[in-house]
């Protein structure tokens, strides 16, 4: 049995991780003071026992490595065995036949190396590495080890000619920050240097250019620093230059006070970075200019380069109206009105291509941020008039318009005292181009000014325009009530549940049943319920009549029930409402509503109810059978149907019927025969 589960795992407590580092290894393998056979030999006879036992131990290894050659683990248990039993050779033996196995295996030869280092054998571990490396040179981890294995040991030079082993094969940038720090640990500046050269010609990242640069600022002078800027610029070129070399350029030579090499660096970069790349670098400099230069100066530099970008971009594509907008800012931060007029001139006279709406969204937003700069931020109330008026001359309202237009336009003459010219704005609006947001916006005016006769008026035209809308008849009922006209409220109320088509009746009849039950008029909400049932026997509208029936229990209100409890008459009036409902989807073989009105009505007596009820309740709730019906294409599938107790019983009461008819059927016919 214990050959099937694999050789037994040696435990060695004064073992180390694999991850444990060459320094504390060594450490351990000086304090430790090794006992010897003595121990073992404790728990034999003598010696030829102990040999026989160990005789053992090795043939089963032996079988484990023989069965399983690619295993490692065993190989390496093995090894572990060996170097309890002080076997040294033996182990070393072992790990030599394991690398002939797989000379690829990392994790053996970080064990191999382990194993010479904590018996001191130095030496051996140094060959260990170096064959590890040779055969294995794109792991790191094995370079790792060695370096570290050899400046614990004090070996600089040895240190540093592994690392040059390891450079030559180019690795990542976490290889060459060690060898950095290496050489900085022992204040060898000018071979780090060096080595900075060639790591940024192996790795030119900007990164690691301002990594050097750093380094030289720590170490080095303003000169070396420079010539290591100077460097990075040249080697990475316009194609690959980032803007966070530049930046940190003129960053050093603004803390040595150079503020026009700064400056020139600035100017430099942003004259070759694209607007896309150099977002980080123009706030830079912006940040830059308000600190130690002119303003007007920056401003001026900035925005001409922006123009420049902005006329190319239109130049290419003069219908993105995005950027004639973007271009529109710029100007406006700009605080020349002329330059301003003209960029917004030049963009509304690009009309769309075409008379669809979804070309004019983005157009006609020149217009409305024309008109406000020239009211808010030019105090030129006549020029945009003008703008509003040209702008509505100017969009299809036969094909489509735009409500925001309408609206924005009479908030202006609002604004500046003319509520004359905002009404006939609007109901120019509702007269040439009906739309339900500029009706709500005529509305709202005429409300805030309490004229209540218009806003009548108003709501009646949208409701002539549009009678199928059932948030017009809310609305207008909403404000007849607002008024405490109940009277006309459920008149409206009553003409909107008899519209043969609305876009959402069930909107129109909840609110209707709301507004009876907030005026207290619990009776008449019932009435309502009972006419929506009759044209319809939606589960929800089943269980929103039981809900309204707990809610108002006694008539009462909703609070009242709250603090008193729901009556038991409320809860014989839920019962039959779940009763009639129950037996309305029968009769219309609605399955799926029908559970779904057993679970709430279980759900109710649960809360409302006694366990009798419950149990009432739960007794109708229906098993699920498999069942299979044929398609048009001849085959089959299966599905899921509801069988309840109420259908069996009518079933097997069918069935019973038509027995006794067929044997009634069956006597008469003898009956026949015999006469």
């Amino acid at each position: 049995m214990e050959s099937a589960r694999g050789p037994p795992r040696v435990k060695n407590k004064s073992a180390a991780p694999t991850q444990i580092s060459a320094e504390q290894l060594l450490r351990e393998a000086v304090d430790r003071q090794e006992p010897g056979l003595q121990a073992p030999t404790q728990r034999f006879a003598d010696l030829e026992e102990l040999h026989e036992f160990q005789g053992r131990k090795r043939k089963e290894y032996e079988d484990y490595v023989r069965r399983n050659r690619l295993n490692m683990n065993n190989w390496m248990r093995y090894a572990a065995w060996e170097l309890e039993q002080k076997e040294f050779r033996r182990a070393r033996s072992i790990f030599e036949r394991a690398l002939d196995v797989d000379s690829t295996s990392v994790i053996l030869w970080i064990r191999y190396t382990e194993a010479e280092m904590k018996t001191r054998n130095i030496n051996h571990a140094r060959n260990l590495f170096d064959r590890a490396v040779t055969i294995l040179p794109r792991v790191d981890k094995l370079w790792y080890k060695y370096v570290y294995m050899e400046e614990t040991l004090g070996n600089v030079a040895g240190t540093r000619q592994v690392f040059e082993r390891w450079m030559s094969w180019e690795p990542d940038e976490a290889a060459w920050s060690a060898y950095i720090k290496l050489e900085k640990r022992y204040g060898e500046f000018e071979r780090a240097r060096a080595i900075f050269e060639r790591f940024t010609v192996v790795h030119p990242d900007p990164k690691n250019w301002l990594k050097w640069a750093r380094f030289e600022e720590e170490n080095g002078t303003s000169a070396l620093v420079r010539e290591v800027f100077g460097l990075a610029v040249q080697m990475l070129g316009d194609d690959f230059m980032d803007e966070g070399v530049f930046t940190a350029y003129a960053r050093f030579e603004t803390k040595l006070k150079e503020f026009e090499r700064a400056r020139a660096i600035y100017k430099y970069a942003l004259d070759r970075l694209p607007r896309a790349r150099a977002m980080r670098l123009h706030k830079a400099y912006t940040t830059f200019e308000k600190q130690f230069g002119d303003r007007e100066g920056v401003e001026d530099v900035i925005l001409g380069k922006r123009r420049v970008q902005y006329e190319e971009q239109i130049r290419d594509n003069p219908m993105n109206y995005d950027f004639w907008i973007d271009y529109a800012r710029l100007e406006e931060s700009s605080d020349d009105p002329d330059r301003t007029r003209d960029v917004y001139e030049r963009a509304i006279s690009h009309l769309p291509p075409t008379q669809e709406k979804r070309h004019w969204r983005r157009y006609i937003y020149l217009w409305i941020f024309y008109a406000v700069w020239e009211e808010i931020e030019n105090r030129e109330v006549g020029q945009a008039r003008k703008i509003w008026d040209k702008c509505l001359e100017m969009i299809p309202h036969k094909q489509f318009t735009f409500a925001k237009v309408w609206l924005m336009k009479a908030q202006f003459e609002i604004r500046h005292g003319n509520l004359i010219g905002a009404r006939k704005t609007l109901g120019r609006a509702v007269g040439m181009c009906p739309k339900d947001k500029l009706f709500k916006g005529y509305t709202n005016l005429e409300f805030k000014l309490l004229e209540f006769v218009r806003c009548r008026t108003l709501h009646q035209k949208r409701i002539e325009w549009n009678a199928a809308n059932s948030s017009a008849w809310v609305e207008s009922a909403r404000f007849e009530a607002a008024l405490d006209d109940q009277d006309r409220a459920r008149a409206l109320f009553e003409l909107a549940v008899t519209q043969s088509e609305l876009d959402m009746p069930e909107l129109v009849w909840r609110k209707y049943i709301d507004f009876e039950e907030s005026e207290g008029e619990i009776d008449r909400a019932r009435a309502i319920f009972e006419r929506l049932l009759e044209k319809t026997s939606h589960l929800k509208v089943w269980i929103a009549y039981v809900q309204f029936e707990i809610e108002n229990s006694d008539g009462e209100g909703q609070d009242d029930a709250e603090e008193r409890g729901v009556s038991e008459d409320a809860k014989a009036r839920g019962r039959k409402i779940f009763e009639r409902a129950y037996k309305t989807m029968r009769e219309q073989d609605l399955k799926e509503d029908r559970v779904a009105l057993l679970n709430s009505w279980r759900a109710f007596e649960e809360e409302h109810g006694s366990e009798k009820d419950v149990e009432k309740v739960a007794e109708q709730m229906p098993r699920k059978v498999k069942k299979r019906r044929r398609l048009d294409d001849d085959s089959f599938e299966e599905y899921v149907d509801y069988v309840f107790p109420a259908d069996d019983e009518s079933a097997a009461k069918m069935s019973k019927l038509l027995a006794m008819a067929h044997q009634w059927k069956q006597e008469q016919g003898k009956e026949a025969a015999a006469t």
